[in-house]
């Protein structure tokens, strides 16, 4: 089995990293670190640049288990890249980040977020930056 974490380039994705550390850590489970995006002509802000993939792969290496770093640029959903990872894993865990919301916003988790708590066929934990 394995933590999976949904990671984006803004706190609540090192956030999650943060805490999918320490779970995998405290489990002795496989850590998967996964930045996905469609990819395409525009500039996505949740894509992992190559200084911000190179800083994961360095914290990975000294959390003290088993890690890896996948990124994905295929032209799928950030959605159907995380699930079918999780679902061929198998992973234990997902841990995603949320970000602070305003009072209107709370009503909505966000789109990314809210399909993969409905679509992922293992428990999903969802933290925020601090």
């Amino acid at each position: 089995m394995a933590i999976v974490v949904a990671y984006v380039p803004r706190p609540e994705g090192r956030a999650a990293l943060d805490k999918g550390i320490e779970i995998a850590s405290r489990r002795q489970e496989r850590l998967i670190v996964v930045n996905a995006s469609p990819g395409g002509t525009h500039n996505d802000p949740a894509l992992a640049d190559t200084e911000d993939a190179e800083s994961i792969e360095r914290i990975i290496a000294s959390c003290g288990t088993e890690a890896e770093f996948k990124q994905f640029v295929r032209g799928r959903s950030v959605v159907d890249e995380i699930t079918e990872l999780v679902d061929t894993l198998p992973a234990s865990l997902l841990v995603i980040g949320l970000r602070r919301r305003s009072p209107v916003g709370k009503l909505f988790l966000g789109s990314t977020a809210q399909d993969l708590l409905l679509n992922v066929s293992c428990p999903v934990l969802a933290v925020k930056a601090g």
